[in-house]
């Protein structure tokens, strides 16, 4: 059974649009708040947790209920389109009405209900890959839905290059260019999934075709708890799943302390302005893209469990050199190219080792969860690493990352399910599989 390379793509273009909309939250709210409403770094944090908070229950819930939809769109689709029309909706009334108010209370209203309107919609986006991709083929496709993802993230690295003029006072920055930019982008690549990808369609035939089986479905037949027959995971494999969720979350705890503070840190430590933050960030996804090849070939010498470990190692060491320097140099864009290449080995594995370990009927609710485990991060880490930013030194951002990936190393380490090794692959496009 082969991936069908042009419908995989396609279903990457509503990641496309997610990356793209949290690249510019990730970066350009926290400055919103420092600089316009002159929050301390500690109350940024809280802020910027906000999102995660919301995750932790509204992943996980829409994940399960897209589990149970059945409209004539399919199962996920009705979430996408109605979470991208009031996401950018209310993205714009956020940042063309809330943010010139001046009224924080007001930003923060409207910022609560653009996140809850993006909740709605990650994990059934997220879900539509597997759903509607045959299991052999599955890490090949999350390969190829990383790659949209982290497209999308360029994006808007060189819209904000582009389009966003800092002023002499930050607070007055023109941001109407670029959201309009994002939101353009968000529901053309939307539009675009919504008019290729008839789901209820696809999924008949992968069915059909009996490809729709993951490693998980085999608990119904090979394990029966004692009390009615009730099907359940083996114990050994929930224990592998928690070390890998807890693995997650030690990940992200480090790389979003990263990516939320560095637009300030650049400015703070390294004296540099006018959005340089962004050509750092833009080497790193641009990295990230080309590293795939080489990634798969890694993974099919190694496996899925050891690929990570690297990638790991190399984000680790990175986030070591990296906060050694006392001053900007161009040098620096090198270890940023390792970060990505180190994320990227992390990030492409990861969801499909849980995706390997659920039922096929039970994708939603695995996927929430993933994202429960990152989420969770990334309540605790804008906060934590905040109050070290504010209270003790900026200086504390990328040893404060380098420890917790160094925890997560430990952590994957005691990982033992979900872990193959690919077939060689035929064509340079399926070298992009980087999860089996």
């Amino acid at each position: 059974m082969k991936l069908n390379y042009k419908r995989t793509i396609l279903i990457g273009f509503a990641f496309f649009s997610i990356c793209a909309f949290w690249q510019f939250y990730d970066n350009e709210i926290p400055k919103i708040l420092k600089y316009t409403f002159k929050l301390g770094e500690t109350a940024t944090g809280v802020v910027m947790a906000l999102d995660n908070v919301l995750a932790l229950f509204l992943l996980p819930f829409f994940g399960a209920l897209s589990d149970k939809t059945d409209t004539k769109m399919g199962k996920r689709m009705p979430f996408i389109v109605i979470g991208t029309i009031l996401s950018t909706a209310l993205l714009f009334i956020l940042i063309a009405v809330a943010r010139p108010s001046g009224s924080l209370p007001l930003f923060i209203v409207i910022l609560l209900l653009l996140l809850i309107a993006m909740g709605t919609y990650r994990s059934p986006a997220v879900s539509l890959m597997p759903d509607l991709t045959p299991a052999p083929c599955r890490s090949s496709a999350n390969a190829i839905i990383n790659l949209m993802g982290t497209l999308g993230g360029i994006y808007i690295l060189v819209m904000i290059k582009v389009l966003l003029k800092e002023a002499d006072d930050p607070a007055r920055t023109n941001y109407i260019p670029l959201v309009m930019s994002l939101i353009a982008c968000m529901i053309l690549a939307v539009l675009l999934v919504f008019v290729t990808i008839k789901e209820k369609k696809i999924k008949k035939i992968i069915e059909t075709e009996g490809g729709l089986h993951s490693l998980g479905e085999s608990f119904d037949n090979d394990e029966k708890t004692a009390e009615g027959g009730k099907n359940d995971m083996p114990a050994d494999v929930k224990k592998s799943l928690m070390f890998l969720l807890v693995s997650v979350f030690l990940w992200f705890t480090a790389y979003n302390a990263v990516t939320t503070a560095f637009s300030r840190f650049v400015v703070e430590v390294w004296d540099l302005h006018d959005n340089a933050y962004a050509t750092c960030l833009l080497v790193a996804t641009g990295a990230a893209t080309l590293s795939y090849v080489p990634i798969a070939y890694v993974s099919g010498k190694i496996g899925r469990k050891k690929t990570i470990l690297i990638g790991i190692s190399i984000m680790a060491a990175s986030f070591v050199i990296t906060g050694l320097y006392p001053h900007f140099s161009t040098s620096i864009n090198i270890f940023f190219a390792l970060v990505g290449i180190g994320w990227a080995a992390i990030n492409v594995n990861s969801y499909p080792m849980v995706v390997e370990m659920s039922k096929a009927g039970d994708i939603g609710k695995f996927t929430g969860t993933y994202y429960t485990f990152s989420m969770a991060a990334q309540v605790f880490t804008p906060i934590f690493s905040g109050f070290l930013l504010e209270h003790v030194s900026y200086k504390t951002l990328f040893p404060y990352a380098f420890i917790f990936s160094a925890l997560a190393f430990c952590t994957m380490s005691m990982v033992k399910h979900g872990d193959t090794r690919p077939e060689k692959k035929k064509s340079v496009l399926e070298h992009f599989d980087v999860d089996d």
